[in-house]
């Protein structure tokens, strides 16, 4: 009965705190993003490729690296959206044209935890 009431609680607190209570995975985070991001996007910092670079991306203003040239959608959504956090990351990592229409993105993620497991993996990238 104990181990019933406390499965209970725990699947109550994970509904409470939403997708977030899910423990996200970093490593898969990452092979995600090597297989699918790495072509366009560094990880290193002041390295862009076609995408800018992602080194320290969450929290970070929209459309801030300065040498990077970014679509006139992404300038304009930075005055909106202001920084990549976690929310609008998810948003967008969704289907970015679909989301942004006029972006140069065009590879998304559209399992709700593989983008979790991403944005895990960018948030450790500093």
């Amino acid at each position: 009965m104990k181990r019933l009431a406390a499965s209970g609680c725990a699947f109550a607190i994970c509904l409470a705190f939403g997708a977030s209570a899910w423990a996200a995975d970093v490593a898969n985070g990452k092979f995600i993003f090597e297989k699918t991001c790495a072509n366009c996007h560094s990880i290193d910092a002041g390295v862009n490729k076609v995408g800018p670079t992602l080194f320290d991306v969450v929290d970070r203003p929209i459309a801030s690296i300065h040498d990077y040239d970014y679509s006139r959608k992404m300038r304009a959504v930075s005055k909106q959206w202001k920084v990549w956090d976690e929310k609008n990351l998810n948003t967008y990592l969704t289907n970015p044209r679909q989301v942004l229409h006029g972006v140069k993105m065009f590879f998304a993620v559209p399992d709700a935890k593989d983008r979790a497991d991403v944005i895990a993996y960018l948030t450790s990238i500093k």
